[in-house]
């Protein structure tokens, strides 16, 4: 299905959690906290203010970003878990380092 948010909502797919602490411990699915990070899937277009002129949005689709613990709508689309926010709600981009990309890989 393909979709696109309205006015200033963005779509996020959320990172994976951890499945181990940092002691080794195996953390169960009903014991870990949701993360808080995420990829932006897709953006809207952006606001509009009082004179009309259209305020488009800070965030991209691919840009990973930090959002509210609260934050957003939980919704099911072609059987994957999303987030749809309003851009208001997300912290930060987090533009990764040559050197973080490095660990990662």
């Amino acid at each position: 299905m393909k979709f696109r948010p309205l006015h200033d909502r963005v779509v996020i797919r959320r990172a994976e959690g951890d499945l181990k602490s940092r002691g080794g411990i195996i953390i169960p699915d009903t014991a870990k906290e949701k993360p808080q990070e995420g990829e932006v899937i897709a953006a809207g277009p952006g606001s509009w203010d009082e004179n009309g002129t259209l305020i488009p949005l800070d965030v991209k689709a691919g840009d990973f970003i930090l959002f509210g613990k609260w934050s957003g709508t939980e919704v099911r689309i072609d059987g994957e878990d999303l987030l749809i926010m309003k851009e208001a709600d997300i912290m930060s981009i987090v533009e990764k380092t040559e050197a973080a990309a490095e660990r990662a890989a």
